[in-house]
């Protein structure tokens, strides 16, 4: 590893958990009454699982775009950077989506679109670094579970 190569990771973990850390704070409440209020599917996790999940999943999407902004400068560099940060974006939305808004059936469609997002990034990932590219299957597996959590509450609310 590079002499400052650590920063970059550093920096680029920090940043991605704290997209999820504001994400989750600004939807405690809605997760809450979801949590009380909400019929879940078959297969539903507790609670404690999500923040556990997703803190791992946060810390593997940074290291991967960490790895990506460590390559060297390319027009595939800059579009595997790019679908981070957006799918980051609609990642951080549908959290509001679904807990505070409890808009279910939209967030099942938002949820669609960061998948295809995700899958999307996976690719650009591959063409500059293979190992960055891996260490987004775990986000992408997770994100097609969360799409079935996300249809049996749509469904059963």
């Amino acid at each position: 590893m590079k002499k400052r190569a650590w920063k970059v990771y550093v920096l680029w973990i920090l940043f991605t958990e704290a997209v999820g850390a504001l994400s989750g704070f600004l939807t405690r409440k809605g997760s809450q009454i979801y949590t009380q209020t909400v019929i879940k599917p078959p297969l539903s996790p507790p609670a404690i699982v999500f923040p556990i999940v997703w803190g791992i999943l946060f810390a593997l999407m940074g290291i991967g775009a960490a790895r990506i902004y460590l390559a060297p400068p390319s027009a595939d560099r800059s579009k595997s950077l790019l679908l981070f940060l957006l799918q980051l974006a609609f990642n951080f939305f549908w959290s509001i989506i679904f807990f505070s808004l409890q808009a279910f059936g939209f967030a099942l469609i938002w949820l669609v679109l960061l998948w295809v997002l995700i899958l999307c990034m996976v690719r650009a990932f591959w063409k500059v670094d293979k190992i960055a590219a891996w260490l987004q299957i775990p986000y992408l597996l997770w994100v097609t579970f969360a799409a079935y959590l996300n249809f049996g509450v749509w469904r059963l609310n």
